[in-house]
C-alpha cells in the first residue's frame, strides 16, 4: 500500500512525463463521474401509443354496441328479452372499457402534462375522460344497473301499444290525427291516448335519474345535467343562462304567435270564449312544440305531388340534393341496412318510429331509422336525417381520430340537418325540382308565419320546458310527487299551454317525450341548433348565394357545399365557438333568427289588434 507521499510523488512523476498539451486530460476521474440525468419522458410519444390502442378498442366496442342498439330499436317483440339482453351485454363491455380504472388513471397522468402534448392529443384524452365519467368502473355495479335499466326502459318506450277508439295506433297515426281532426272532444281523446304511456315509464325514469347521477358523481360531477352541459365547455349555470337568453330574445315574437294561435284555434273549433292559455289538445303536436300545420300555404302544400312520387323518392331525392352540393353518393350499405319505411301491418314486431341517424362503426357504416311516408313532413325529415348521415361521412377521414368523430358540438349536427330541411322547402328550391310551378303564386307572409309556427314555437319548449324540467329533475332532484306538476307549470310559463283536464301525479307526461328517457339532459341541443341553423343560413344566403334568406336555392351550388364541408370535416377536433366565429363572423346569437322573422311582426300585431295578450 502506498503512503500518501508516494502517491503524490507518483502523480507528480506522471505529470512530468505527460505531454504539456494533454496535461488536463486524466483517466481516473472518468470512473467516478456522476451518472447522466435521466432523459425527460416523451409524453407525446406515450400519448400517441396510448391513443392508438385506445381508439382501436373504442371503435371495436362502439360498433358492437351500435349493432345491438340498432337491433333493439328496429326489431321489438313484446315479451322477447333477447335483444335487450344482447344490448345490455354490449353496452356493459363498452362501459367497462371506457370507464376502466386503469384507463382513467392513464388519462389523468397524461393530461397532467398537457404542455408536452399536441392539441389533438389533448382533445382526444379529454374526450376519453369525459366518456369515462358516464361509465366509471370505480362504481361498476351502478353502471351495470344503469345499463340494464336503460335497456328495459327502451323496451317499454318503443314496445308500448297505443290505443285510440278501441284500436291499436302508431305514433304516426296519432300525429296525423292531431294535424287533421277538428272535433275538440275527439282531439282530447287522441291527445290523452298519446299520453297513456307515461305511467308505464315513471318507476323506470326515477330509477334512471338516481343511477345516472350516481354514475357521473364518481368522477366529480355533481349531477347528470351538469355533466352533459360540460360537453360544451359550460357550467350548468352558464348553460341555463344561455338557453334563457335565447328564449328571452325570441319572447316578443312568441307572445304574438301565442295570441294569434289562441284566437285562430278558438275560431277553428267554434269556441266562443277564447281561453287565456292554449289547451294542449288544440295544438297539432303532442307536446305543443310545432304548430306549423295550423297554416296551409296555398301553392306550397306538397302532400299531393309527394303522394304521387312515393316515399322512396323522397329519400333518394335527399341524396341527390347533397350530391348536387359536391357530397359523394351514400354507401351501398346505407340502402341495404337502413330501416327507412313503416313496417308492414303483419310484421309481427315493432320498431322505434322516431327518426334517427346512426354512425354504426364511426366510419362508412351509416344508417337511418325512419318511417318515411309520402308527405311534406317526411320530405323535410328525410333531408334532415341525411344531413346527419353526410356529417358522419364528412368527418370519417384520416385527419379526425375516431374519438373526435362527432359534431363540433352536439347542436351542430341538428343545425346542419334542420337547415337542409328548411332549405329544401323554400320556394325557389321547390320550383327548381319541379315540385311546384315557378310562377306559382304564394303568400310570403303566410309562408313566414308557417315557418315561425315551427321554428320559433319550438324554442320555449326546448330551451324552456324541457331544459328547465330536466335541470330540476337531475340537479335539484325534483321530488317524485311533483314531476307532473312541475312539467305543467313550465308549460304554462314558457308555452302558455295548459292540459285539457287536471293531470295529477298518477300521470307522467314529460316521460311521453322519448328524449327524457333515452337522450337525457341535453334537449337544449335542439334549441341551440336552431340558433346555429339561422346563423349558418343567414351567412349562406347573404354571402354565398346573394339571395333573400326567405327565398334561397342551395341546389347545385358547390360553394355552399364547400362552406358546409369546412365546418363538418374536422368533427369535434376544433373548438365549436372558434368554428362558428370563423365561418360566420359572429358568436352564438339569436340575432339571425330574430332578423329572419322580423318581417312577420307587423303582420301579427295587426292581426292581434284588440285581442287580449296573456303572456
Amino acid at each position: 500500500m502506498k503512503t500518501p507521499l508516494l502517491s503524490i510523488l507518483a502523480a507528480a512523476s506522471l505529470s512530468a512525463c505527460a505531454p504539456t498539451a494533454k496535461a488536463p486530460v486524466a483517466t481516473a476521474p472518468t470512473a467516478t463521474a456522476l451518472p447522466a440525468a435521466p432523459a425527460t419522458p416523451d409524453y407525446r410519444a406515450q400519448a400517441e401509443e396510448f391513443l392508438a390502442g385506445y381508439n382501436a378498442e373504442y371503435v371495436r366496442l362502439y360498433t358492437a354496441s351500435s349493432e345491438a342498439e340498432w337491433r333493439s330499436n328496429t326489431h321489438i317483440v313484446p315479451g322477447d328479452t333477447a335483444n335487450a339482453g344482447a344490448t345490455t351485454r354490449a353496452n356493459q363491455r363498452m362501459a367497462a372499457f371506457t370507464g376502466s380504472a386503469e384507463n382513467i388513471r392513464q388519462l389523468r397522468e397524461l393530461l397532467a402534462h398537457k404542455a408536452d402534448l399536441t392539441g389533438l392529443q389533448t382533445k382526444q384524452l379529454e374526450t376519453a375522460l369525459y366518456n369515462a365519467a358516464n361509465n366509471p368502473q370505480t362504481v361498476a355495479e351502478v353502471v351495470k344497473r344503469r345499463i340494464q335499466a336503460e335497456a328495459a326502459q327502451t323496451e317499454k318506450l318503443y314496445g308500448f301499444d297505443y290505443k285510440y277508439a278501441g284500436k291499436s295506433v302508431t305514433t304516426n297515426d296519432i300525429d296525423d290525427l292531431l294535424r287533421k281532426e277538428t272535433n275538440p272532444q275527439k282531439r282530447q281523446q287522441i291527445w290523452e291516448a298519446s299520453k297513456a304511456i307515461g305511467p308505464t315509464l315513471k318507476e323506470g325514469l326515477l330509477n334512471l335519474r338516481d343511477l345516472r347521477n350516481e354514475t357521473v358523481q364518481a368522477l366529480g360531477y355533481p349531477d347528470y345535467f351538469t355533466y352533459q352541459a360540460s360537453d360544451y365547455g359550460l357550467t350548468r349555470d352558464e348553460m341555463m343562462a344561455l338557453v334563457r337568453k335565447i328564449n328571452t330574445e325570441l319572447r316578443p315574437l312568441y307572445r304574438e304567435l301565442h295570441t294569434y294561435a289562441r284566437y285562430e284555434l278558438a275560431k277553428k273549433y267554434k269556441v266562443k270564449q277564447v281561453p287565456d292559455y292554449l289547451p294542449a289538445h288544440w295544438l297539432p303536436n303532442r307536446w305543443g312544440q310545432d304548430w306549423g300545420s295550423m297554416v296551409d300555404v296555398k301553392g306550397l302544400n306538397l302532400d299531393g305531388v309527394l303522394a304521387k312520387k312515393g316515399a322512396e323518392w323522397q329519400v333518394k331525392q335527399g341524396e341527390r340534393f347533397y350530391q348536387s352540393l359536391g357530397f359523394p353518393a351514400l354507401p351501398a350499405s346505407f340502402w341495404e341496412k337502413s330501416s327507412l319505411y313503416p313496417l308492414p301491418k303483419d310484421a309481427g314486431y315493432k320498431k322505434n318510429n322516431h327518426a334517427s341517424a346512426w354512425h354504426i362503426d364511426l366510419n362508412q357504416d351509416v344508417r337511418s331509422l325512419m318511417s318515411v311516408e309520402a308527405n311534406t313532413e317526411w320530405y323535410e325529415t328525410a333531408h334532415h336525417e341525411l344531413g346527419h348521415i353526410f356529417y358522419y361521412l364528412s368527418y370519417s377521414n384520416p385527419d379526425v381520430p375516431p374519438l373526435l368523430r362527432q359534431g363540433a358540438n352536439r347542436g351542430y349536427h341538428e343545425a346542419i340537418g334542420s337547415m337542409m330541411g328548411l332549405a329544401a322547402k323554400q320556394k325557389p328550391f321547390l320550383a327548381g325540382l319541379g315540385l311546384i310551378e315557378p310562377n306559382t303564386k304564394t303568400d310570403q307572409t303566410q309562408q313566414l308565419l308557417k315557418e315561425a309556427l315551427s321554428y320559433v314555437v319550438f324554442i320555449p319548449f326546448a330551451s324552456g320546458v324541457m331544459s328547465e324540467w330536466e335541470n330540476s329533475f337531475y340537479a335539484d332532484k325534483l321530488p317524485a310527487d311533483q314531476l307532473n306538476a312541475k312539467w305543467w307549470a313550465l308549460c304554462k310559463q314558457y308555452q302558455g299551454m295548459v292540459p285539457p283536464t287536471t293531470r295529477g301525479e298518477n300521470y307522467l307526461d314529460p316521460a311521453t317525450k322519448t328524449h327524457i328517457n333515452d337522450d337525457p339532459a341535453q334537449y337544449y341541443d335542439y334549441a341551440l341548433s336552431y340558433v346555429i341553423l339561422f346563423q349558418l343560413h343567414d351567412h349562406i344566403a347573404k354571402n354565398i348565394l346573394h339571395q333573400d334568406p326567405h327565398a334561397t336555392n342551395y341546389y347545385g351550388n358547390k360553394e355552399v357545399g364547400n362552406f358546409l364541408r369546412d365546418i363538418m370535416r374536422p368533427g369535434s377536433s376544433r373548438d365549436w365557438r372558434v368554428v362558428l366565429k370563423e365561418k360566420t363572423g359572429e358568436d352564438l346569437s339569436a340575432r339571425a333568427m330574430v332578423d329572419y322573422f322580423q318581417p312577420l311582426m307587423a303582420y301579427l300585431k295587426q292581426q292581434n289588434k284588440g285581442r287580449k295578450y296573456t303572456m
